[in-house]
């Protein structure tokens, strides 16, 4: 493989290349939950709708009042300004007081209604102003208007009878002040008329000019007092009914509430994706794995998956590739053993992968010898075909019969339609399938990749749930891994891995596959003659005490990945399709 591919699949290439993506990766990821997003935003749609029919619509009515000071001459310049005068915060805080709002009930008809009325209210005052602006909203532009108007007017009355009871007030205490001032200056003018002149009578004269002037300013306070202008400010702006509803009309709102449905979509497929197991992309498969993805099995069509292991048309060009592939792996070319299975379950799809690559070799002009490895419910011979065509040059030599009856000595050619022809070792059910994995017999027979031009592949049970796989790990060295990514989880790639290498193999990539798109188990078509004949299992013994011990023995290498495997009795295996 190249240096890129093998960098990415051991994750030893720069971050800067790395980051980008995955972030890509993982976007793609959250895109494949595509019912979490639907429904993303089916509910945004909803949650706009239900508030923007709930809340039916609202009008908006404003009028807008320039609050000023009581003043003698407003024309006349002062020593200080208007907002000097005027706190425009608290005539904020009076304008939506019960005092107004009471009075603007009164105005409207409905004494009784002040809480209510002043909850449509809404006063603010632009920056740098002496402007109260009233915004009042109702369901109708017709009430809005009227109440916003009600409630300006209220305000206005409300400081002028704020302004003129304090000067009533001020106006009653000068006045209290004043009368017996003017009760003494008349008593003081009744001494001056009965004295001489004289001393006392200057005396007198002095007091009661006093007297006088202090009544004189009096008198010009009270008369400025009654002189201001009491004016408490002027509307500059009449509330009118609006022409159209305040807010956002149903069909923003409806669009807010997809956009804020797309997030809470893409919110739940990234939980989802973060406590999801299972290797979603390639991407997954090769960080687990630490080796590339070779191939990618396409889909079945509407025809569904055919019967046939051997592959036509697009999915046969797909095992072309993958072999090619292999082929052209240092790793693989060095010993040409490749050992093909799946993490967990059936073996169906590896049964594909593995006649499939074998056919591609034979194309490549390699002998190509399929080993059937699974001693356990093995079905290859009934499900391809066999000719009588050439043979491969070791199907001259007799391979000797293994420990527990596996290798049998049994070799079919099987017939590959135009990419050729290759040897099948059937796999056998026997009593010990740890002896006759293990067996001198059964390790020649892969050593037979060591002649030139030939290639062994290896069809063993899943690795995970037996110990069968990792005992021909060594053996085999090259393993090829076949797997859903929609199905297969994570640490079981991770651990997989583990164990292949625990055990001195190594794991050369993994093909891909969706759900669906292996091949149906089928009997053995017609015309496999006496080539695909079945062989009947032995019959059930009973397996002695120390024989069964050791078959238990442990098959792996060191590691916190280790299976038993264990000693199967043929009685309690699956029957044979």
């Amino acid at each position: 493989m190249t240096a890129t591919t093998t960098d990415r699949a051991g994750g030893g290439g720069p971050q800067a290349h790395e980051e980008p993506d995955l972030l890509r990766d993982q976007f793609k990821q959250l895109l494949r939950y595509r019912l979490l997003l639907v429904l993303g935003v089916v509910v945004g749609l909803l949650g706009g709708a239900w508030i923007g029919l709930a809340g039916g619509r609202s009008y908006v009515a404003t009028s807008e009042v320039t609050v000023r000071p009581a003043s003698v001459d407003p024309f006349a310049p002062g020593s200080t300004t208007p907002d000097k005068q005027v706190s425009i915060g608290s005539e904020r805080q009076t304008a939506v007081s019960n005092a107004v709002a009471s009075r603007a009930a009164k105005d409207l008809g409905t004494p009784d209604d002040t809480e209510r009325l002043q909850e449509g209210l809404q006063v603010t005052n632009p920056p740098n102003t002496l402007v109260l602006r009233f915004a009042y909203t109702a369901s109708s532009p017709e009430t809005a208007a009227k109440r916003a108007n009600a409630f300006t007017q209220a305000y206005l009355d409300n400081r002028r009878k704020q302004t003129q009871s304090l000067i009533d007030n001020m106006v009653e205490g000068y006045e209290k002040q004043l009368k017996p001032l003017e009760k003494q200056r008349d008593e003081l003018a009744e001494q001056i008329a009965g004295l001489s002149d004289g001393r006392n009578l200057d005396t007198t004269l002095s007091v009661q000019s006093g007297v006088i002037g202090r009544i004189s300013e009096l008198n010009s306070s009270i008369t400025k007092l009654k002189a201001l202008d009491t004016t408490p400010g002027f509307v500059v702006r009449t509330a009118t009914p609006p022409a159209s509803p305040s807010g956002p009309g149903l069909p923003m709102i409806l669009g807010l509430g997809a956009a804020v449905g797309i997030g809470l979509g893409l919110l739940a497929a990234w939980v989802r994706l973060v406590f999801d197991p299972t290797a979603r992309s390639e991407s997954d498969v090769v960080r687990a794995l630490r080796a590339p993805v070779l191939g990618s099995l396409p889909r079945p069509g509407r025809r569904g998956r055919a019967a046939s292991l051997l592959a036509e048309g697009r999915l046969a060009e797909e095992y072309r590739s993958v072999a090619f592939r292999l082929a052209y792996d240092q790793r693989f070319a060095d010993r040409r053993r490749l050992m093909v299975v799946a993490p967990r379950g059936g073996i169906d799809m590896a049964a594909a992968v593995s006649v499939n690559l074998a056919a591609s070799f034979v194309e490549m002009g390699r002998e190509v010898l399929l080993v059937e490895a699974d001693l356990r419910t093995p079905s290859l011979a009934a499900r391809l075909r066999a000719t009588d065509g050439i043979r491969p040059g070791w199907a001259a030599r007799t391979a000797p019969r293994g420990d527990g009856g596996w290798p049998t000595g049994e070799e079919l050619p099987i017939d590959a339609g135009e990419s050729g022809a290759f040897d099948l070792i059937p796999g056998s059910r026997v009593r010990n399938v740890a002896r006759a994995l293990t067996s001198a017999p059964a390790s020649r027979l892969i050593a037979t990749a060591d002649d030139p031009e030939a290639v062994v592949v290896v069809l063993a049970p899943a690795v995970l749930s037996y110990a069968d796989a990792i005992a021909l790990a060594d053996r085999v060295d090259g393993v090829l891994v076949v797997c859903d990514p929609r199905e297969v989880r994570r640490d079981d790639l991770d651990r997989i891995r583990e164990l292949v290498s625990g055990a001195g193999g190594t794991v050369l990539g993994a093909v891909l596959h969706a759900e669906g798109s292996g091949p149906r188990r089928a009997t053995a078509p017609k015309g496999a003659g006496s080539g695909a004949r079945r062989r009947t299992a032995p019959e059930p013994a009973t397996v002695p005490a120390d024989e069964a011990a050791e078959a238990t023995a442990v098959a792996e290498a060191d590691g916190p990945g280790t299976l038993a495997l264990r000693a199967v009795d043929p009685a309690d295996l699956p029957a044979r399709r």
